[in-house]
């Protein structure tokens, strides 16, 4: 009996090796967070084993860019057409972006883990186990899992032991930065890669090994390095964290942990300060069946880990935006028993985007609109 595989994955596989061999042009493009990042670093690595190379690794920031393929990225890219052009963590609500790369003469593939909620983008291959029509069995893959088997299924038996532990230690770091359950194939690539990283080769982890101490990561600091890959900024589509991953020289790894470490210590306190703020907003304010706060000063990036820390004392669905002047981007945090992506269904109308997982998810509205989305997301959860 075969194994059952993410529908599409075989044929996103044989495409990369075709490109590989036929020498084309490769653009990595993923999300700016560890899952995306460690997406494309381990997509990179496959097909430099297979003897291929990548041209650039793209990664949006959220705050400037939003989230996603973004016009100003293909601008910035359309010179370097015709290209395989390949969406990591991202990719599966963007329509029109997708319209507009083919017209540029990109041939795009998807991956990505995100629910598909407004059909589905003219891609060349997606791979996407939320696919309505994949009827594979696990759906709760961090995008890093998908792309983790998408490299098994191009390297096959050619890979070698101590590539496929390089591969699982980053799966898993991704896998449990993305906070999917801790289940099925997921539990065993936290497990598997959690037992190589002891030994890791990679100079980016044994880096944070040497700074923190190796009994410390795995006994209380591993979410320390995963909150310090996530404090990484994207400058004009660099990744700070991407750059340390890919370096080869474990001093300059050490400098740049130090800084991702320092950026995170600034960034929780910032989040400290929010949460406080938003807690005396909280017992001014009447009984709310959600968490629903912004403002103007609020840094994008920093709605999520504060939407997180709410969600889980409260116990309630967490709404935490940016208030912009025209637009209100944000992120939602919301317990395991509601699914946010279903209730901002309700509001579709009148959000310019939506999307992410049941439980962790963004949106983007008009301001104009921002209490009519409150009392509609009130009056679904209540």
């Amino acid at each position: 009996m075969t194994k059952q595989k993410i529908k599409n994955i075989e044929k996103a596989a044989e495409r990369i090796k075709k490109a590989v061999t036929q020498n084309e042009r490769i653009i990595l493009y993923g999300d700016s967070d560890l899952d995306g990042i460690s997406s494309v670093v381990i997509l990179e690595e496959a097909i430099k084993s297979l003897g291929g190379s990548v041209d650039s690794a793209f990664f949006p920031d959220r705050e400037r860019d939003g989230y996603g393929i973004n016009l100003k990225a293909l601008e910035i890219l359309k010179e370097k057409a015709p290209a395989l052009f390949i969406t990591l963590d991202l990719g599966i609500s963007n329509i029109k972006e997708v319209e507009m790369a083919n017209q540029m003469g990109f041939e795009v593939i998807i991956i990505d883990h995100h629910e598909t909620l407004i059909g589905i983008p003219p891609a060349s291959i997606i791979v996407d186990p939320k696919q309505k029509d994949d009827d594979y069995n696990f759906k709760g893959l961090a995008n890093v899992g998908i792309t983790y088997n998408l490299c098994l299924e191009m390297l096959g038996e050619n890979i070698s032991v101590n590539l496929k532990n390089s591969f699982l230690e980053l799966a898993a770091l991704g896998t449990i930065a993305d906070m999917v359950p801790r289940v099925e194939q997921n539990e065993q690539i936290i497990e598997q890669g959690l037992r190589s990283l002891k030994n890791t080769f990679r100079p980016a982890l044994r880096a944070f090994k040497e700074i923190i101490g190796e009994g410390a990561i795995f006994e209380t600091s591993l979410l320390k390095v995963i909150s310090a890959f996530n404090a990484a900024e994207s400058i004009n589509f660099k990744n700070e964290s991407y750059k340390l991953l890919t370096s080869s020289s474990l001093g300059e790894c050490k400098d740049m942990a130090q800084g991702l470490l320092g950026k995170n210590a600034d960034k929780q306190n910032q989040v400290k300060n929010i949460v406080a703020e938003i807690e005396r907003r909280i017992l001014q304010g009447p009984d709310s069946a959600i968490i629903f706060e912004g403002d103007p000063a609020w840094k994008l990036t920093l709605a999520g880990p504060v939407a997180s820390i709410l969600c889980n004392k409260h116990q309630k669905p967490v709404f935490i935006f940016k208030k912009g002047e025209l637009e209100s981007p944000g992120s939602v945090r919301n317990p395991a028993s509601t699914n946010s992506v279903e209730a901002m269904k309700t509001c579709a109308d009148f959000l310019i985007t939506y999307g992410g997982h049941a439980q962790a998810s963004g949106f983007r509205v008009k301001t104009e609109n921002l209490e009519k989305f409150r009392q509609e997301l009130e009056e679904f959860f209540r």
